[in-house]
């Protein structure tokens, strides 16, 4: 099983791109950056917590990509709500040439509020955003991979539009998160080459049978479909102290606990499916992270 790093935005340059060469040195599998421009407050009207500072995903991309070198590179994930499919494509594809074939497309349908109500962006029902995503991965999958595309949906239109150059990978990897049973994974199923979701190891068997059936429609092998799982991760000294924290981050907390339960969580996954984990450092005080994260990797990965 693969283990990659998702640095928070919302640190400096200096330690995002530290984390990611940290990473890379320690031989982890893929660098994530989030997608967002301001930190979210849910539905608040307006909170000075909306000042904080937030880097923008793609220039990090991009950035990331020049600097560190081996991984994967990818968002988890790019909002469909906040650029057009085909700018997307033209990015995707830049970025993969700047890694020299590294690049991961991560896309989801958005959903934080307090960005689209600043900026004006119309985020729109679940179900619409839904649509808009599986119109995005169509548009994105045709420039990447044809010479020219038309595409007339209720979302985006083109006509006979080019993307050049093409990416260095033969197909470059779509990564599609999320998990709506009726929607979403039927975009995974159609579309994606690989599926994330925020999901403790007992929660995936379930969506991957739904994902099996949208597969069993188009006649694809649902194992062809890379399963990627975000989780945060904590090492505790007891149960009695893991207890609390797993409960308070719910299905965000699939690693927290003991090191003999992370050990036996990390099997889990890998039971269900689950090829890489994808570890957030939102909660980890910077002065820490190596030595916090190093200590997953040999204590509980390594092991």
């Amino acid at each position: 099983m693969d283990i990659s790093y998702w640095a928070s935005s919302a640190r400096s340059w200096t330690d995002i791109v530290d984390g990611c060469r940290w990473a890379e040195t320690q031989g982890w599998h893929g660098v994530w950056v989030p997608d967002h421009f301001m930190p979210d407050v849910g539905d608040a009207a307006s909170s000075d917590a909306e000042l904080g500072p937030v880097h923008e995903a793609w220039t990090l991309q991009a950035a990331i990509a020049a600097s560190v070198p081996r991984v994967r590179v990818g968002a988890m994930v790019a909002g469909t709500t906040y650029r057009h499919p085909a700018v997307v494509a033209k990015m995707a594809a830049t970025i993969d040439h700047i890694s020299g074939g590294r690049f991961v497309l991560g896309l989801g349908a958005g959903w934080q509020l307090n960005e689209h109500r600043h900026y004006g962006l119309d985020l729109g029902s679940p179900a619409e955003r839904s649509d808009r995503l599986e119109e995005a991965c169509h548009v994105i999958s045709g420039l990447l991979h044809e010479d020219r595309t038309s595409f007339d949906g209720e979302y985006y239109r083109l006509d006979d539009a080019p993307c050049e150059p093409k990416p260095v990978q033969e197909r470059l990897p779509l990564l599609v998160a999320g998990r709506g049973e009726r929607r979403t994974l039927r975009t995974v199923a159609r579309f994606a080459d690989e599926w994330n979701a925020w999901a403790l190891a007992d929660e995936v068997p379930g969506a991957k049978a739904v994902l099996r059936r949208w597969c069993d429609e188009i006649d694809r092998d649902v194992d062809d479909i890379r399963i990627t799982v975000a989780a945060f991760v904590h090492i505790c000294d007891t149960d009695d102290e893991a207890g609390p924290m797993r409960d308070a981050l719910a299905h965000r907390g699939g690693l927290v606990g003991t090191v003999d339960q992370l050990r036996r969580a990390v099997a889990d996954y890998a039971s269900a499916g689950v090829s890489e984990l994808v570890i957030p450092d939102f909660l980890v005080d910077p002065d820490r992270r190596d030595e916090l994260l190093g200590r997953f990797q040999v204590e509980v990965m390594d092991a």
